[in-house]
């Protein structure tokens, strides 16, 4: 942060990661001559979104490029925690593995269930398109409005949150931060799930209470969860969570293929480099 602060001083453009926090403080520290940000990620809950429109600040960022990579890691995060891999893995190494049982490392699958989208955004479309050949039965879907032209492709059925957390035996989360989502998977909310349920959380940490998560693994409330997302990050290693056998979590890798991190370099160069010119942005952000 200190670094940040002293190096950002009379600058025009700044490059700037997810961890990065862009306040007041910072812009204040850049001065006035500060015209263009250029932020390595698709997400910009990191951004002092309206302190830096006041200023008349352009801000690009990188959306599309890792819609892929991102919707592989949410379908193998649900996997993993749905079928108890990590868990199934360690077994193996601690010597846990002896003779065959019946109904050991049993998990729940994916075939004739009810998944639930919380966000139908780009990334929440593309784990909708990968989850589809598994033989899901039915999706849901939450958010803002309806997107009935893009739920076709899936069937898809727009219902309010509540619906979605009674109904579905795996939630996918993939929704932007915004304060209508923040806190949003709560108490209530996994309380509605079913015990039988699975929660996945691949958009921002803050959308989940994780004290309220935490409770719901340990009492039974719900089977199972994989966060790639966490509040705050890194979460520390003698957090409730991490006690858990039920809890997969990942050190925020949704994007970490080489194809797509470089994918996501360039744009942003890009997006600072134009910013600078006075040209259009590749992908700005429209404030």
């Amino acid at each position: 942060r200190a670094e940040l602060l002293a190096g950002v001083a009379g600058t025009r453009g700044l490059l700037c990661l997810l961890s990065d926090r862009i306040d007041r403080e910072v812009l204040d520290a850049a001065g006035p001559g500060l015209k263009v940000i250029s932020t390595l990620s698709v997400g910009f809950d990191h951004l002092a979104l309206d302190e830096i429109k006041k200023r008349g600040i352009r801000v690009g960022y990188t959306p599309d490029v890792l819609t892929d990579a991102t919707a592989e890691l949410s379908v193998a995060l649900l996997l993993s925690a749905c079928r108890r891999l990590p868990e199934a893995a360690e077994q193996v190494k601690s010597g846990g593995w002896t003779t065959w049982k019946p109904l050991w490392m049993c998990g729940y699958g994916l075939s004739d269930s009810t998944v639930g989208i919380i966000g139908l955004g780009r990334i929440g479309q593309a784990v909708a398109r990968r989850l589809k050949p598994f033989g899901v039965r039915k999706f849901l879907y939450t958010g803002s409005a309806p997107k009935p032209e893009i739920a076709a492709e899936f069937g898809a059925e727009f219902v309010p949150l509540t619906r979605l957390a009674e109904e579905s035996d795996f939630v996918v989360v993939t929704c932007a931060l915004t304060p209508a989502t923040q806190g949003m998977c709560n108490k209530d909310f996994f309380g509605r799930m079913k015990k039988t349920s699975v929660f996945v959380n691949t958009s921002r940490g803050a959308v989940v209470n994780q004290e309220d998560l935490y409770h719901a693994l340990a009492q039974g409330q719900i089977a199972a969860a994989g966060l790639d997302v966490t509040t705050p990050e890194p979460l520390p290693t003698d957090h409730p969570l991490l006690t858990l056998k039920n809890c997969v979590i990942l050190p925020h890798i949704g994007s970490a293929t080489y194809a797509t991190r470089s994918t996501m370099a360039v744009l942003a160069a890009n997006n600072l480099l134009a910013g600078l010119r006075g040209e259009p942005m590749p992908h700005e952000l429209k404030l």
